[in-house]
C-alpha cells in the first residue's frame, strides 16, 4: 500500500511543483498522513486537491484506510533546505547539535548550508561597558538539531 499511496502522491505533487512533501506516514491500521509544504505556502485547496487525487485512486474494495493531507504548521520545525529558502528574510531560532543557541535573520541559503546574521552585545575591547557587534554565521544543515521559524506580531 505504501509504494501505491507514494506513487499517487508524486503524481499529485507534480501537478503543482510549489508544493512538497515533508512526511507520509501510514500507520499498522492504514491512517495515511501526508503532511505538505509550498514555496508560497500551502492552500485548503491544494490540500484538497492531494486529498482527492490518493483518495479516488485507492480501491477501498482492496484497502480500508483513512486519509489526512495536512500542511506543516507554522511551529514545526524546518526540516529541508526548500523549507529554509523560503524563509529567507525571517528570524530563525537554532539548536545546534553541540548545544548552542541563536537566533537571527536567514540571510542566504543553499543545498548545504544557510547564513544567519544577528546583532549581540559583547564587552568593549577597552574599558567598561558594552557595545552592539554584528554577527553572522554559515551553518551546515548536518550540525541542525532544531530550527524554527520566529513568529512576529
Amino acid at each position: 500500500m505504501r509504494e501505491k499511496v507514494a506513487e499517487l502522491l508524486k503524481n499529485a505533487l507534480e501537478e503543482n511543483e510549489s508544493l512538497f512533501l515533508i512526511d507520509l506516514n501510514i500507520s499498522e491500521d492504514n491512517q495515511i498522513r501526508v503532511i505538505l509544504d509550498g514555496d508560497e505556502g500551502v492552500t485548503v485547496e491544494d490540500c484538497i486537491g492531494v486529498s482527492r487525487q490518493i483518495e479516488h485512486n485507492l480501491d477501498r474494495e482492496e484497502y480500508d484506510f483513512s486519509l489526512e493531507v495536512m500542511s506543516a504548521g507554522v511551529s514545526e520545525p524546518l526540516t529541508l533546505p526548500r523549507q529554509y529558502k523560503k524563509n529567507l528574510g525571517r528570524n530563525l531560532k537554532i539548536k545546534t547539535k553541540n548545544g548552542e543557541k541563536i537566533e537571527g535573520e536567514l540571510t542566504a541559503v543553499n543545498d548545504e548550508d544557510f547564513t544567519l546574521k544577528w546583532s549581540a552585545r559583547e564587552p568593549k575591547p577597552v574599558g567598561k561597558g558594552k557595545i552592539t557587534v554584528q554577527k553572522e554565521a554559515t551553518l551546515p544543515y548536518k550540525d541542525i538539531m532544531e530550527a524554527k521559524v520566529m513568529i512576529t506580531f
